[in-house]
């Protein structure tokens, strides 16, 4: 199997059930994936209770494996893109493309990046994905499914977007590009020019922030949307290595001017 199925992180967000632990762990399995993530279960041991053992039917192996983080931030650290499947439209998010798209998408990225890990990301049975959940994704994905009833179990969700991942890496390139929805990269030589991980944007969205504040352009007290909206932005660029170490040597570079300004006691 390709060791592009290895850089393939499923993450379920919050999850209550362990027979949908178990059945997702089925689910990627079936699909040749291995790496299966859970977010701040609300079941203690989740993944050692009998229902998620039973339904994981076979794929025990990725059952135990499965990584616990306590948040989504730190699930997402190595990701270099990361898509939200959700059926709510949001008013404020990242670009928005169906599963199919995001398979192509993520086949591509790839494909053009050695060191490029991709994430699918569901959320909890009952509510989803949450806005700061969203937040943290590159790209909002759905699954077209019957408008009139489109509440799909979270494991079921996960199994169809592992079947269209795995049509689209066995199809390598001859699955056609979707130019209205990402602009892909010359192939990546230099290390500096390969995508930069969700841990190094969080950094940087972090000190630009501090950068913001440091010159008066955001306030801290009445912040708005001001910096959801540059997260997406950000987001949406699918910043490099060296686009990210560039944007921090700015947000120094403003920090050190706006310190220098203000009068000294």
């Amino acid at each position: 199997m390709t060791s592009d199925f290895s850089r393939v992180r499923f993450i379920m967000t919050e999850p209550s059930h362990p027979g949908n632990v178990g059945s997702a762990s089925r689910a990627i399995k079936t699909m040749g994936f291995e790496e299966l993530v859970l977010v701040a279960p609300k079941t203690p041991e989740i993944a050692l209770q009998p229902e998620a053992i039973a339904l994981a039917s076979g794929a025990g192996d990725v059952l135990s494996r499965a990584q616990t983080f306590d948040n989504l931030k730190d699930a997402l650290a190595p990701v270099t893109l990361a898509f939200a499947l959700t059926a709510r439209e949001r008013e404020l998010g990242p670009p928005a493309c169906d599963i199919r798209e995001a398979a192509q998408m993520a086949q591509i990225h790839l494909s053009e990046h050695p060191e490029g890990r991709i994430a699918l990301v569901v959320g909890t049975e009952r509510s989803g994905l949450t806005n700061e959940h969203i937040e943290l994704c590159h790209r909002v994905c759905h699954i077209p499914a019957n408008p009139a009833y489109s509440s799909l179990n979270v494991s079921q969700a996960m199994q169809l977007g592992a079947w269209e991942l795995r049509y689209a890496l066995l199809q390598g390139g001859t699955a056609p590009r979707s130019a209205s929805l990402i602009t892909p990269r010359p192939v990546a030589k230099h290390p500096g020019n390969q995508p930069a991980s969700g841990e190094s944007v969080q950094a940087l969205l972090a000190h630009w922030q501090e950068a913001l504040e440091a010159v008066r352009f955001l306030d801290p007290e009445h912040p708005k949307k001001l910096m959801p909206r540059m997260r997406h932005l950000f987001n949406r660029s699918d910043l490099t290595k060296d686009e990210v170490d560039m944007m921090r040597g700015v947000c120094t570079a403003m920090i050190a001017t706006a310190h220098k300004r203000i009068p000294s006691a």
